[in-house]
């Protein structure tokens, strides 16, 4: 098996017809049965697009945990805004904290593939998750299936160094030294053993 190793868990994008079913169970077996956002399927046309990039998160080589991305738009700048979304880690792999790496292997592939900026509709729990990770918020929770949902952004490749560099503090420049600002959220992880760590987003 080849893929990424992001932390604890190795994260591949879906290549088999198999892997895409596996991903899909996972997603059922999360955003279905355990927390009944959809009555019996959460597949979409997102699914059916061949841009859609299905990715699977997996611990010791077990399955754990699913994200998928996909392009939007081209925007003013000429880079691509993706969005990423069906982000779930199955119960008995939560305590791997899989959900960050899903999250981090997707915002690097999406920059990978020309996008300057990715979005995500993030359930309310989990938007401290998501900031942890670098991600800001962006308007007002919306409605989705029933549940509030956030709106948060984050830059990509050239995007995200831009922002990086405009970040770094004056005396940081003044020494030479390049220090950049540290996020406000907390550098411990709010990836909880407990929390299903998933983002049901809008389609």
């Amino acid at each position: 098996m080849t893929g990424t190793i992001i932390g604890a868990a190795q994260c591949r994008n879906v290549e088999t017809a198999a892997e895409l079913a596996l991903h899909l169970a996972i997603r059922r077996q999360v955003f279905v049965a355990e927390q009944g956002i959809f009555d019996a399927d959460d597949r979409d046309r997102r699914d059916d697009d061949p841009a859609t990039v299905h990715v699977i998160g997996y611990v010791d080589g077990a399955a754990a945990g699913t994200v998928r991305l996909y392009p939007l738009r081209r925007e003013p700048d000429g880079r691509v805004l993706w969005q990423g979304d069906r982000l779930a880690v199955r119960p008995e792999f939560r305590r791997h904290h899989v959900g960050g790496p899903l999250v981090r292997y997707a915002v690097r592939t999406a920059g990978q593939l020309g996008g300057g900026r990715m979005i995500a509709h993030v359930q309310l729990a989990n938007v401290v998750f998501f900031r942890y990770l670098g991600w800001t918020v962006a308007g007002q929770p919306e409605p989705y299936q029933g549940l509030p949902h956030q709106r948060m952004t984050i830059a990509l490749g050239e995007a995200a160094a831009r922002q990086r560099a405009s970040r770094v503090t004056p005396s940081a420049r003044r020494s030479k030294t390049v220090t950049a600002e540290p996020p406000a959220a907390s550098r411990t992880s709010p990836e909880s053993s407990s929390s299903p760590v998933t983002a049901a987003v809008m389609p």
